[in-house]
């Protein structure tokens, strides 16, 4: 009986230890992103991602990294990733909107807009001001 109730124990910590390096490696990366470590936290978010691919919010922060890093093209690529796997992740869809404004694809930017403003819960307002900015520029 003993013995049964030791492999278990040994069972759940060898199978514990692996879930908190999993979300260890995320909360690495955001602390180093506050501090503008971008390189570092770069790498936190890519160690997450490869124990946990669906992690939504280190592709996002990694799209974040590449904005400053002004890596437009790597910026959209982790968008897309956020999108996909969570298709109502409003800060990627106005994030993707913006960066497809930039780029002059009022159409997408316009498009994506429009799915945010459906969505919409918590950026309402930055989506309103957006609209008017894509109207603004497209009439140029």
């Amino acid at each position: 009986m003993t013995i049964k109730i030791l492999k278990i124990i040994f069972l759940l910590i060898l199978l514990t230890k692996p879930l908190y390096a999993n979300t260890q490696y995320f909360q690495e990366g955001l602390n180093l992103y506050k501090v503008k470590k971008f390189n570092e936290a770069k790498f936190k978010f890519e160690q997450d991602i490869v124990f946990n691919p669906k992690s939504e919010m280190s592709y996002l922060y990694l799209s974040k990294i590449f904005k400053n890093l002004k890596k437009k093209d790597l910026q959209e690529q982790n968008l897309n990733t956020v999108i996909l796997l969570n298709p109502r992740n409003e800060e990627a869809i106005y994030n993707l909107a913006k960066l497809k404004l930039e780029s002059s694809d009022y159409k997408k930017s316009k498009e994506l807009n429009e799915r945010l403003i459906n969505l919409c819960d918590k950026f309402c307002k930055k989506s309103q001001k957006l609209k008017s900015e894509i109207e603004n520029l497209s009439k140029k």
